[in-house]
C-alpha cells in the first residue's frame, strides 16, 4: 500500500511540475508588456559579463582543438537578449582565433527554455540577425548554426561531453518547484519575518536544485569545458528581495478588498530563491565537478541605472522609473501570476505595485546583488 501511496505522490509530484513548466515563461510578442520590450536590465547584466565569458571562452580555445563550438544557453527566453549571447561568442571566438592564428570553428548554439518559451519570435528574428552577423564579420567566420532546445534545465539536455561551454543569464534563481510544506499564508515568498523553517526550506531547495543544474551540466561538458551563470543574489541577511514583499502586500490589499480569492492566495508561493555568495559557493564545492574561477556580485538599481550618465534634461521622475521597473516586473511575473489569479486583475495588481515603488523609492535606494559565476569543469 505505501508503494502505491509514494508513486501516486510521485505522479502529481510531476503534474506540478509539468504544469509550473506551461506557466513559467515570460510575456510573449512585441507588446508593451512583452519581454522582449522590457529586458533591459537582463542586457546589462549581460554586458557586465562578458569579459568573464571572453575570459572563459580564450581559455578553452587556448587548451582544446575546437572544430565545432557547441554552445548552450540556458534559460535564453526571447527578445533581443536570446541572441545577444551568440553574437558575444562570435565576437570573443573571432578575435582569439585570430589572435592565436586558428581557424576558425564551425557553430553550433543551442537555445534552451521551457516549453512555453516564445521560440517562434527567435526564430523570426533569425534572418536579419544572420545579415548582421555576416555584414560585420564577412565570410571569414564558419558556418553558424542555431538550434532550439525546449526543456527544463534540471534534466538531462544534451549527450555526455557534448558542450564546449555552457551560458545561463537570470534564470537559475527559479526553482524546480516551490518548497513543500510552507504553510505561508499571509506572504507569497519569503520576508525578514518569516520563520526560520521557511528559510530552511527555500534554502534546501535551491540548494538540491543548483547542485543537480551542476551535475547535470558536468555529464554534458567536455573535460575543462567552461560555464558562466548570472542569476539575482542577497546580501548576507535573511531579508529577501523587497520586490516579493511588495506584490505580497498589493495581493493581501486586494484579497480583503475582494478582488482576488483567499484560497488562491494562500495556496501561492513564488518558485524563486536568491542565494547569497555563499550559499552560492557551498553549493559549487559540495556538489564538486567544477573548479571555481570567479565569484562576483555586482549591484544595480531596481531601474537598472537608467539616468546613470544621462544629463538632468532627459532623467526619468521618480514616477516613471517605477512604471520602468513594474514592466520589468511584469514581464517575468505576469504569466504565473495570471495563471493563479486570473487575467482580470492583472492591470490592477500592476497599477497598484507600481505605486508602492514609488513610495519606496521615496524612502530609499533600491539596488539587489547580480551574482556572476565562472566555472571550469574539473578534468
Amino acid at each position: 500500500m505505501s508503494s502505491l501511496i509514494k508513486r501516486t505522490q510521485d505522479k502529481e509530484l510531476g503534474r506540478g511540475m509539468d504544469r509550473q513548466q506551461v506557466v513559467l515563461h515570460m510575456n510573449h510578442g512585441m507588446g508593451d508588456n512583452s519581454y522582449a520590450h522590457n529586458s533591459i536590465i537582463q542586457n546589462k547584466v549581460m554586458r557586465e559579463a562578458k569579459p568573464i565569458v571572453e575570459e572563459n571562452i580564450k581559455r578553452l580555445h587556448t587548451i582544446i582543438p575546437i572544430h565545432c563550438f557547441k554552445v548552450a544557453d540556458l534559460g535564453c527566453s526571447s527578445g533581443p537578449n536570446a541572441l545577444q549571447l551568440v553574437s558575444n561568442v562570435i565576437d570573443i571566438v573571432d578575435t582569439t582565433t585570430s589572435n592565436l592564428n586558428l581557424k576558425p570553428p564551425v557553430f553550433q548554439f543551442f537555445l534552451n527554455d521551457l516549453f512555453g518559451n516564445d521560440f517562434n519570435s527567435i526564430f523570426k528574428s533569425l534572418p536579419q540577425f544572420s545579415e548582421i552577423i555576416e555584414e560585420k564579420k564577412g565570410h571569414k567566420l564558419g558556418p553558424c548554426f542555431i538550434n532550439a532546445t525546449p526543456g527544463t534545465f534540471y534534466k538531462r539536455l544534451f549527450p555526455n561531453n557534448f558542450s564546449h561551454f555552457v551560458h545561463s543569464s537570470f534564470s537559475l534563481h527559479w526553482l524546480s518547484q516551490v518548497p513543500k510544506k510552507l504553510f505561508n499564508k499571509e506572504n507569497i515568498h519569503l520576508t525578514s519575518t518569516s520563520p526560520p523553517r521557511m528559510h530552511k526550506a527555500y534554502l534546501e531547495q535551491f540548494q538540491n536544485d543548483f547542485k543537480l543544474f551542476l551535475k547535470l551540466r558536468s555529464q554534458e561538458l567536455v573535460s575543462e569545458g567552461g560555464m558562466v551563470l548570472t542569476l539575482f543574489g542577497r546580501e548576507e541577511t535573511r531579508d529577501m528581495r523587497t520586490a516579493w514583499r511588495l506584490f505580497g502586500i498589493t495581493l493581501n490589499d486586494m484579497r480583503l478588498e475582494n478582488l482576488i480569492e483567499e484560497i488562491k492566495l494562500e495556496s501561492f508561493n513564488l518558485p524563486l530563491y536568491d542565494p547569497t555568495i555563499e550559499e552560492a559557493k557551498e553549493a559549487i564545492e559540495e556538489e564538486g565537478s567544477f573548479t571555481l574561477q570567479r565569484l562576483e556580485s555586482v549591484i544595480m538599481g531596481w531601474d537598472g541605472n537608467i539616468n546613470e550618465g544621462v544629463d538632468d534634461n532627459n532623467k526619468l521622475d521618480l514616477n516613471m522609473r517605477a512604471q520602468f521597473i513594474t514592466k520589468q516586473q511584469r514581464a517575468a511575473l505576469e504569466p504565473l501570476l495570471k495563471a493563479q489569479f486570473g487575467e482580470n486583475v492583472m492591470d490592477e495588481l500592476f497599477l497598484r505595485f507600481k505605486n508602492k515603488v514609488a513610495e519606496l523609492m521615496e524612502e530609499k535606494i533600491l539596488e539587489f546583488p547580480t551574482l556572476i559565476i565562472s566555472l571550469i569543469k574539473k578534468a
